[in-house]
């Protein structure tokens, strides 16, 4: 087995020593966003974004650490927005920390693992899913007529990541409109209001629907631009032609996709996270899985590209199915609170 160089062990020990600040850091925000104060959450988050971005080119040029000087730099930016967030929480407004708040108490333990493991397995079957994915573009682009040349066959998987990329940033938009709604759907849901649970239910819906055909429009309409923006715009014809091809088909059905992602999480809010979890693992393991596999044997290339909307039409039937329900739970909790006296 090859070993590690030294500038390879130095990195992987800065970015190891990273991982508790970092994990601390993501763990307190949405807490300081559920205290009421998300202009704090961001601007922590943000802090460490930019001492990261101001030093990289200080470790990496000046300093001479190269991909160390990397590792160095997002660590301190992990500690620095972990430092911020402790201070936070020692300076809440609906909390003051005493002794008895660092105990361990079962009953609620179980209440917070049990929507934890929610997320925990949505993010792991992504994984999967695109380990997937990856590992059908490698096996069939070797047995494409084109793209099993010895200098086209790494085009599939190059622009598949590529098409990730810019998912990633339409989804972290997503993402971040329906975890907002988090803390005020639990306090109104906790205040009997179900009727502003439900208000607010159909506007994240509908935000997520608009941002969806926006990023639909710009994958339809300006997938050669996306290439450029990601450095691929110098590329072989065939590289050009795929991408396109796959940009057109891949995130075909994105509307759909923010749907079921803005399902997904508001389901978390509400503490329904059996169906959240069965939903997030329908759409990244049954479907997000077996149709990378099962397509390209029908399809070959084209196959893998076609499982990605297909997977997302899947999905948001049984998300329909989940948001009448939800809507039915609503309107009869809706009917039993009094009236407003005017």
């Amino acid at each position: 087995m090859k070993k590690l160089t030294d500038w390879q062990r130095n990195t992987f020990f800065y970015i190891t020593l990273g991982i508790p600040f970092y994990m601390f850091g993501q763990c307190l925000n949405p807490i300081i966003r559920s205290d009421g104060s998300p202009k704090f959450a961001m601007a922590s988050t943000v802090a460490g974004a930019i001492t990261n971005l101001i030093l990289d080119p200080i470790f990496i040029y000046i300093f001479k650490w190269g991909m160390m000087g990397a590792a160095v730099a997002t660590v301190i930016g992990q500690i620095l927005t972990a430092v911020l967030s402790i201070w936070y929480l020692f300076h809440m407004k609906a909390v003051t920390l005493t002794r008895e708040s660092f105990g361990f108490w079962p009953r609620l333990m179980k209440r917070f693992l049990t929507l934890g493991i929610t997320s925990f397995l949505s993010q792991v079957s992504l994984v999967v899913s695109m380990a997937a994915v990856n590992s059908m573009c490698s096996k069939y682009a070797a047995l494409d007529p084109i793209y099993g040349q010895a200098e086209l066959t790494q085009i599939p998987l190059a622009v598949v990541g590529i098409i990730m990329k810019f998912y990633q940033v339409m989804i972290s938009i997503c993402i971040g409109i329906s975890a907002g709604t988090i803390p005020v759907v639990g306090y109104n849901i906790g205040a009997g209001r179900k009727d502003r649970a439900k208000q607010l239910f159909t506007s994240v819906l509908i935000a997520q629907l608009v941002l969806g055909l926006v990023s639909l429009f710009i994958v339809e309409v300006l997938p050669n631009q996306l290439i450029g923006i990601f450095g691929a715009g110098n590329e072989s014809v065939y590289y050009t032609q795929f991408a396109v091809r796959a940009f057109r088909i891949y995130l075909c059905m994105v509307p759909l996709s923010m749907i079921n992602k803005g399902t997904f999480i508001f389901l978390q809010a509400m503490g329904k996270a059996f169906l959240s979890t069965m939903l997030s693992l329908a759409r990244e393991i049954v479907f997000g899985v077996a149709l990378p596999i099962i397509l390209p044997i029908f399809f070959g290339l084209n196959g893998i590209l076609y499982s990605f909307p297909t997977a997302d039409v899947l999905a948001f039937i049984i998300a329909v199915c989940i948001i009448i329900s939800v809507y039915r739970e609503l309107n009869a909790d809706i009917s039993k609170q009094p009236k407003a006296v005017s």
